[in-house]
């Protein structure tokens, strides 16, 4: 197994020049790209509640990717290939404390010292337009694939992008099955709900776009089918507004619409979920007031990668570090600041503090012992952040990122403390 493993991640490194031996038409090389990240992460959870199961978890391992993307031959429609090889190392796992997603486990429930997969895309060009089948990385605000641990996840089935239109740029996609990357390499994963659980739904499919409709207004529809779990609907309006001198005010308003449909595996869902937030900028400083409201008697859902790590597809203001205050019938309000420390000398230095505070009320839900039946229930909850990033901006270092994530949740969802300790070096072979 390891030795299979091993070879496909020696065949992303070999790839310039397995195609440099072959006489590949104009395009296909220069427009070629190879990259390598090397990503540490350290992540600990410590619960509050003294009736926690588990008191606390900590691991710390280290990823490095490489990734392999060719351009297009020429002709009417090009076609090229993407491809990439993930080695994952467990640096720290200590007994009782694994479980965050950061590292697969054998079948005996121990987190995995090493892992190692592979992948690809085939991908097609016509005019704007970009066709990719294989595993794809969708970033849809109705189906994303995650990015919050070791490695991004993947999502295998086909995706169309196309900016044929002006302005206009359009994605669609169809998938029916997930690799989480990081809690599992398993290529066939099912595709889950993060609060309903294992929902395993055949397959999922969306489309949709944005248009600036001028250059302070942009607008986002989009629609999704998670087979025999919902329909579910989203629009985005963002609207920028200059003021005097160098300050802005941003307003960015987002929806939600998910209704049960065919087998409904996850229950009845009838869910509207909706966040509107205005950000006023002013030099190297940033405020945020945000109203995020949930109507329905389940929580807002999404996906989750084959039953371990939360996808991305959240874009509702208040999902924060820990919690995504998306509880039934939830209202939440948030306040946030944001400071570049490049106006103070250290460019490359972000800083970000935030309050989120929310009000439940799920006893409008019937299923007690359905897959929301732990949501059924009223309280409170609320959430700090804090949270440091440096870009390392010149030198044998430069890009190299370090990242402090510290959050502590109180109320509904658990009593929580958690800090992620992240660094990131690219580096571009050519």
């Amino acid at each position: 197994m390891y030795s299979i493993r091993y070879a496909a991640l020696a065949l992303v490194f070999s790839l310039p020049q397995l195609i440099q031996a072959q006489e590949q038409k104009q395009g296909f090389l220069e427009d070629s790209s190879l990259s390598v990240i090397n990503r540490n992460f350290y992540f600990n959870r410590e619960f509050r509640d003294p009736d926690a199961a588990q008191k606390y978890r900590a691991e710390w391992a280290h990823g490095i990717l490489a990734r392999f993307e060719s351009g297009y031959s020429q002709g009417r429609i090009g076609f090229g290939l993407d491809a990439y090889a993930a080695l994952g190392i467990k640096l720290d796992s200590g007994s009782g404390t694994y479980g965050t997603g950061v590292l697969p486990v054998d079948g005996d429930g121990q987190p995995e010292d090493e892992f190692t997969y592979a992948g690809g895309a085939v991908k097609a060009r016509f005019s704007e337009t970009e066709l990719k089948i294989g595993d794809v990385i969708p970033t849809a605000p109705v189906f994303a694939t995650a990015s919050t641990r070791l490695f991004t996840s993947t999502a295998r089935g086909l995706q169309v992008v196309s900016k044929d239109i002006a302005d206009l740029s359009l994605d669609a996609g169809y998938f029916t099955a997930i690799r989480d990357g990081s809690g599992s390499t398993n290529r066939d994963g099912s595709i889950d709900l993060t609060y309903a659980g294992h929902v395993d739904a055949p397959s999922a499919r969306y489309i949709g776009g944005s248009y600036p409709m001028s250059e302070r207004l942009s607008v986002s529809l989009y629609g999704a089918n998670l087979e025999d779990v919902w329909d579910q609907y989203y629009a985005n309006i963002l609207y920028a507004l200059p003021l005097a001198g160098d300050a802005a005010l941003t307003f960015n308003f987002n929806v939600y619409d998910s209704r049960s449909e065919g087998k409904e595996l996850a229950g009845e869902i009838n869910n509207l979920a909706w966040s509107l937030s205005a950000a006023y900028s002013v030099g190297a400083h940033t405020f945020t007031l945000a109203h995020q409201q949930v109507n329905g008697d389940t929580p807002f859902d999404y996906i989750l990668m084959d039953g371990i790590n939360p996808g991305d597809s959240i874009y509702l203001a208040n999902s924060s570090q820990y919690s995504d205050f998306n509880s039934p019938n939830e209202s939440s309000v948030q306040a946030r600041y944001d400071i570049d420390m490049a106006a103070y000398g250290v460019p490359g230095l972000v800083l970000m503090a935030r309050y989120i505070k929310g009000d439940i009320d799920g006893s409008g839900y019937l299923g007690s012992d359905g897959p929301y039946g732990y949501a059924a229930a009223s309280g409170k909850e609320w959430e700090r952040d804090l949270e440091a990033r440096y870009v390392v901006q010149a030198g044998p270092a430069k890009d190299l990122s370090l990242r402090v994530r510290y959050a502590s949740h109180r109320g509904a969802g658990g009593d929580v403390d958690e800090l992620r300790l992240i660094s990131e070096f690219p580096i571009e072979i050519f």
